[in-house]
C-alpha cells in the first residue's frame, strides 16, 4: 500500500474542500477508501489548531478529528526524537514547523503532499504537488 505525509495546506485545502491538483486530490480520496495512507505529523495538526484558533482558516482541530477518525487510512503521526533530529539536519527550509513536518516525512521515508515552495525546492525530502 503507498503511503504519504500531508502538509499543512494540503489537509487544510481537502478539509475546506477547496482547489487542490488532480494528482494530489486523487491521493487523498484513495485514503478516504482505505486505499493509500496519509500521515498527518502532529505538527500540521498544531498549525490547523493555531490557524483556526486566530480565525485564518475556516476548519479547526475537531473536523480534523473527525475526519481521521471517519477515514482510518488518514492517520496521526506523533512527533518523534528522529523527526526532530532529522528536522535540524535540513538546512534549505528555514521554518522550523516545516522543517519539523518534512523531518516526520524524512523519518518515514515517505513523500510529502506540500504546496510551499521552500520544502519542495529541498533536497531532504520529495514531495508531491500536481
Amino acid at each position: 500500500m503507498n503511503k504519504y505525509v500531508a502538509d499543512t495546506m494540503a489537509l487544510i485545502l481537502r478539509l475546506e474542500n477547496r482547489k487542490l491538483p488532480e494528482k494530489t486530490k486523487q491521493i487523498f480520496e484513495m485514503a478516504e477508501r482505505n486505499e493509500v495512507e496519509i500521515y498527518v505529523p502532529a505538527m500540521v495538526l498544531a498549525e490547523i489548531g493555531y490557524l483556526s484558533e486566530k480565525h485564518r482558516i475556516d476548519t479547526n482541530i475537531k473536523e480534523v478529528k473527525n475526519y481521521c477518525e471517519n477515514h482510518i487510512a488518514i492517520k496521526e503521526k506523533e512527533t518523534t526524537f528522529k523527526a526532530v533530529e532529522n528536522a535540524f539536519t535540513i538546512d534549505d527550509i528555514p521554518e522550523l514547523h516545516d522543517r519539523i513536518i518534512a523531518g516526520t516525512a524524512m523519518e518515514l521515508n515517505l513523500e510529502l503532499l506540500t504546496n510551499d515552495p521552500k520544502i519542495e525546492e529541498s533536497s531532504f525530502v520529495k514531495t508531491i504537488w500536481k
